[in-house]
């Protein structure tokens, strides 16, 4: 049995009927196996809806990319998947797409140009903006067409997304898919008064509006958006009116859906109708029809059978490909070793111009970061020196920037962006948790996102609860990233450089309280990769395990002890992932067995009960005490230096939690 060919991009209408016959018949498979328990979780199908797919294949070519919400086996078909492995990926077997990974709403196939789904609703569109900046840097006309639901314009991502891409001119076709029904809320019920194309045209975006049931109106208007893109007039929403003739789901029975609107989606099935119109042309144009359904419906069979022949996946894979197992170290090209006294602040700057000069891929951008500088004066000339498309600012949109950053990462560029405060980024997390962290492991390591996120943390006088927190647990707890807390210049020039090397997303957590102190920062020498905690200073009687800020308090504190005849030893996590481990080992079995972890967080679900519980388990034949920590307390952060005073960790608080260890 030979593997059916993958879909024909074409402008001609007996194809676009193969196309779209196909892929009704295969989604028909699929809510098959679903009942029959062989598909795992539920499916959306895009039954009613093949045609937007098909017809923006035929206009589009090799240099394009297509980013489609979690209804996107169209949207995979025709931009050239071979059948047989997305449905395998539906199927969760070794040979799918993904491998079992992405299974029905998640799979994704960039070798022929389809980015992926996304289970996320309007989690695309920002993406979509990354891609087309690294199409435009590659200089070959490429576009990115990004499709999604009509309930997804009511979410933020996609606002924001429209907004970046008019101020960017980026080339992005945003596609909304308008079924008529938000999963199972009409799209009436939620935006009465104007159009979805209306509302999109008040950012200033080209719009158009085509019908799903005419084929020949909506390639015009296809091809009518994507010269406009390549030829640099900027991005377009295309809104495709279509008929929704199944459920939300596999599982949808539809019980909140009147008789009268399904009999009406029916009457609008863009299959048949295009079927009768080839068909009225003649008698012997009926049976061209009728053989062109009959052969599609029956590659559609063919696919299933061989990709229910297909092997499971090896349990034991399910653990590979969460961060590159070898990251590369940052490479200088100034290897004199010469130091140079520089604020903290500084040493940031120099390493973004380092990489910037060195790297042509590197770009920068984020809310303020260019003309102005930054608000902490931190990426300073970078617009002067590399130029608007390398160094921009982006609008106030936390969600687009990371979007972004996530799209061109993907499209060949290093992106290091900007999150003007860390309690700023809760706004756009999703891009974090459920995307940019995912494309290593979702591609089994064929596909990475090499991005840097710079932000900046932590209590000073004045700053409020929304702009002191320290948030480094919640991000360490996230598979697929890396996160780094630099402590003095030194760290904050040579962290970020191999941030900025790593083949993975890294995030790099600044202090702000830091970015005036000063120190010799080595801008040749050694070069180092992500990863590796520091011993700052040796003792015998106990460890203290520290990073960011605190390290200088930590320090302060140990000179304090030593005063009183308690030797104490330092330690500089740096990295909290990946965590090293082996540093807080072989430094707490010099360390006389005691253990304290200071932080600046708060206690609760701190990293420091991270640190604790893994010394506990694995090193605890070595402890002589039980872990004490240090921490705020469970607080939110007030703006009165008098306040903050009162909760924020010092020396004198580690000095008294270290006395208590060794019993004094």
């Amino acid at each position: 049995m030979t593997q059916p060919m993958p879909l024909k991009r074409s402008t001609e209408p007996h194809d676009w009927l193969y196309s779209v016959a196909f892929i009704r018949a295969l989604e028909e498979h699929a809510l098959t196996l679903r009942r029959q328990e062989l598909v795992s979780g539920s499916i959306h199908v895009c039954v009613g809806q093949e045609t937007a797919p098909v017809v923006a294949a035929g206009v589009l070519d090799q240099r394009d990319r297509v980013i489609s919400t979690y209804r996107g086996h169209g949207w995979a078909l025709a931009s050239g998947v071979p059948p047989m492995q997305l449905m395998s990926e539906l199927l969760g077997r070794g040979t799918g797409t993904n491998g079992g990974r992405g299974g029905s709403p998640y799979l994704s196939a960039p070798e022929y140009g389809f980015i992926g789904e996304n289970s996320i609703v309007g989690a695309g569109a920002p993406i979509a903006n990354g891609v087309a900046m690294g199409l435009r840097a590659a200089g070959e006309g490429g576009v990115c067409v990004v499709a999604f639901g009509d309930g997804a314009t009511n979410q933020g991502a996609v606002h924001e997304a429209m907004v970046f891409a008019v101020a960017r001119n980026l080339p992005v076709i945003f596609v909304c898919e308008n079924n008529g029904w938000s999963e199972m809320t009409p799209i009436s019920a939620t935006v009465p008064h104007v159009s979805l194309e209306q509302r999109a045209a008040g950012y200033g975006i080209n719009t158009r509006v085509a019908s799903g049931s005419d084929l020949s109106t909506m390639h015009d208007v296809f091809a009518d958006v994507v010269e406009r893109a390549r030829r640099g007039d900027g991005p377009s929403f295309v809104e495709v009116h279509s008929p929704r003739l199944l459920g939300h789901y596999s599982g949808d029975i539809e019980h909140y859906r009147s008789a009268e609107d399904r009999a009406s989606a029916a009457a609008r099935d863009p299959l048949k109708l295009l079927a009768a119109q080839l068909a009225d042309q003649s008698i012997d144009e009926r049976g061209r029809v009728d053989a062109i359904i009959e052969s599609a419906r029956a590659a559609a069979d063919e696919a299933v059978q061989i990709a229910l022949s297909q092997p499971l996946p090896s349990a034991e894979s399910a653990l590979a490909h969460i961060t590159a197992a070898k990251p590369p170290a940052f490479a200088s090209a100034d290897a004199s070793g010469a130091k140079e006294e520089l604020t903290y602040a500084q040493a940031v700057n120099r390493a973004l111009i380092s990489e910037m000069s060195e790297r042509p891929e590197v770009v920068t951008f984020g809310e303020d970061i260019a003309i102005p500088g930054g608000t902490f004066g931190v990426t300073r000339n970078l617009y002067k020196t590399f130029g608007e498309e390398r160094a921009f600012d982006t609008p106030i949109a936390e969600a687009a920037i990371l979007g972004a950053a996530l799209g061109a990462s993907l499209e060949g560029l290093r992106p290091v962006v900007e999150i003007m405060w860390t309690d700023f980024l809760f706004v756009a997390f999703d891009q974090v948790v459920n995307q940019m962290s995912n494309v290593r492991y979702l591609s089994r390591g064929s596909r990475s996102a090499p991005l840097v996120v710079r932000m900046q943390q932590g209590i000073t006088p004045g700053s409020c609860a929304q702009h002191s927190q320290s948030l480094e647990a919640l991000l360490a707890h996230i598979p697929g990233i890396k996160v780094g807390l630099p402590s003095d210049a030194q760290d904050a020039y040579a962290m970020l450089r191999a941030a900025v090397a790593d083949p993975d997303p890294v995030f790099i957590i600044e202090s702000r309280a830091l970015y005036g102190e000063k120190a010799a920062v080595d801008l040749g020498g050694a070069t180092e990769a992500v990863g590796g905690a520091r011993l700052l200073k040796q003792g015998h009687d106990l460890l203290i395990v520290t990073w960011g800020r605190m390290a200088r308090t930590a320090l302060r504190a140990a000179e304090q002890l030593e005063a009183s005849g308690v030797s104490a030893s330092v330690l500089d996590l740096r990295w909290l992932s990946p965590l090293d481990d082996e540093a807080i080992g072989n430094a707490l079995k010099s360390s006389g067995g005691r253990l304290l972890v200071a932080h600046e967080a708060n206690l609760t679900g701190g990293f420091g009960a991270e640190v604790a519980a893994r010394a506990a388990s694995k090193y605890f034949w070595l402890l002589d005490a039980p872990v004490a920590r240090v921490a705020m307390p469970d607080v939110r952060v007030p703006a009165s230096p008098t306040l903050q005073e009162a909760i924020l960790p010092n020396a004198e608080w580690i000095v008294r939690g270290a006395m208590g260890l060794v019993g004094r």
